[in-house]
This record gives structure tokens, C-alpha cells and sequence, in this order.
């Protein structure tokens, strides 16, 4: 956030001292009070917190001037629910994503992000000011690859490797195991690039494909963190301990993935909104 600030101060720094309002948004059930207590101390902008789900309207209409988005954009406001359904030839049992799924499951990952980016999209287009900026930085996968080739697979292959043992095991219901999916989904930059296009609100500033090197397995506090609550939701609290020292222990030693199937791709598109 410091360095944003730095770089708007330095563009108009001719326009004299400039003061910043900066909106902090996450779930309600965030703590946003850690948050503001890590603050830097001598940060040169004014903090607030604004919870609620970004599919929808966060602020007044033409009162934002920038928008960013870290990391975030890869979850789903909601499972397809087709990918639970039985008897339907998207579900996806026995995976808790649509990597390496039928092309039916990566395409019902696929409808969801389109319908909800369209929402997103609706809902900054009216917040934003006239020529505001918009920078996303999200989770994304090779062009020409299909969704089932994401690059976020390796990164939960082993917790779901792990749920299938205790499934096997007699610790996990099957049915249970077979309607818990992740509503995590990685777009390629074409396809992202379409649907901004479609809701005709912004401009398309740059778009650029970043790859990491040596990208670390997850590890055990990063992805309970990330993923306890959804897990506990559905699986319940008494399984968390258990499922999470055989996590630490599937993934001890291992080496970083393999970036040569196009994970570790972060895509960065800055957007204009429209006059």
C-alpha cells in the first residue's frame, strides 16, 4: 500500500500535498483489528475497513479513485452447483477441484466465474470515478490450456490427497468427501480479457503474465489458514487436527513445484474506467 501511495505522490506532486483515503475490504467475519494493528505506525494515509462480498456494491457511486485487488479474485462467490450433483455429468466426485476433472467440471467452474465477474465488474464500474484505474492481480493459467489444466491443482493435491485416505480409512463419509469441492477457479488471460470486454465499462490499460520460480507446497499453517473455515463448515471442527498433521506430513521434503506446466502464473491487468 506504501509503495501505491509513494507512486501517486510522486506523479501529481505538483498539485501540492495530497491526502489518501484508503478502504480496506475482506469478509465480515474477518478480524479486521489485527489488521489495523500491523499497520506501519507512520503510514501517510487515512485506514477504514469495509466488509462485505466484493460481487457486490462496497462503496457510493464515482467515489473511488483506485481499486486493487491482491490475490483474491481466484474464489468463486459460490460452488456450480451442478459439480455436487449426482446425477449430474459435472459432479465431481472424489476431487475437491476441477483440476484433472472431466472437461464438464472445468466448465461449470468456468460459467461461475463469467457470471461472477460480470457481477464484480457491474459493481467497481459504478464506484469508480470517471478514468479511475482498476490493477487485479490474479491466480491464472496458460492460454490454450483448459480449465481442468489449472495451474492451482499442484498446489491442493495433497489435501485432497489426504481426505481421500481418511475417506478410505473409514474416517470421512464417501458422500461427505464427494460434495466438498474448493470454489477456487484460475482463468487464463484471454479468457479474462473477454469478459471485461463484454461489460463494455472499462478500457484494457496492459495485461501481463507473470511466472514465479520455485513455488513452495503450501504449507501447513498457510493452508489451514486459508482453508479451515470452509473445511470446518462442511467436514465439522473434529476433524481439523487430524487432517491437518497428515497435511504436514504428506508434504515434508518435498521439493517446489514444477513451473514448467505453467504454474506459478499471477496475472496483472490494469483497467481504465470508461468516460
Amino acid at each position: 500500500m506504501n509503495n501505491i501511495i509513494e507512486a501517486v505522490e510522486h506523479k501529481y506532486q505538483a498539485q501540492g500535498q495530497l491526502e489518501f483515503q484508503v478502504f480496506f475490504n475482506d469478509r465480515v467475519s474477518n478480524d479486521f483489528n489485527t489488521l489495523f494493528i500491523n499497520l506501519p505506525p507512520n503510514r501517510k494515509y487515512f485506514a477504514a475497513a469495509v466488509p462485505g462480498s466484493f460481487y457486490g456494491r462496497l462503496f457510493p457511486k464515482a467515489s473511488i479513485n483506485f481499486i486493487f485487488s491482491s490475490f483474491a479474485l481466484q474464489w468463486l462467490s459460490k460452488l456450480p452447483q451442478q459439480v455436487c450433483d449426482l446425477n449430474s455429468p459435472s459432479c465431481n466426485k472424489g476431487r475437491i477441484l476441477y483440476a484433472n476433472a472431466p472437461k464438464e467440471v472445468g466448465e461449470a467452474y468456468s460459467a461461475q466465474y463469467a457470471e461472477d465477474m460480470e457481477k464484480f465488474l457491474g459493481a467497481r464500474a459504478r464506484e469508480l470515478v470517471s478514468g479511475g484505474l482498476m490493477a487485479l492481480l490474479i491466480p491464472g493459467r496458460v492460454n490454450g490450456k483448459l480449465p481442468a489444466q489449472s495451474s492451482l491443482g499442484p498446489h491442493f493435491q495433497p489435501l485432497e490427497s489426504c481426505l481421500v485416505d481418511m475417506t478410505n480409512e473409514g474416517l470421512l463419509s464417501k458422500d461427505k468427501l464427494d460434495s466438498f469441492n474448493l470454489p477456487i477457479y484460475s482463468p487464463s488471460s484471454e479468457e479474462l480479457e473477454k469478459l471485461i470486454e463484454k461489460t463494455g465499462c472499462f478500457d484494457i490499460a496492459r495485461v501481463e503474465e507473470m511466472h514465479q520460480n520455485n513455488i513452495s507446497v503450501l504449507t501447513m499453517q498457510e493452508c489451514r489458514a486459508g482453508l479451515e473455515g470452509i473445511i470446518k463448515t462442511h467436514f465439522g471442527s473434529e476433524i481439523l487436527d487430524e487432517l491437518f498433521d497428515r497435511y504436514a506430513k504428506k508434504i515434508a521434503g518435498r521439493p517446489p513445484l514444477s513451473t514448467c506446466d505453467g504454474i506459478g502464473i499471477a496475472l496483472f491487468i490494469l483497467l481504465k474506467r470508461k468516460q
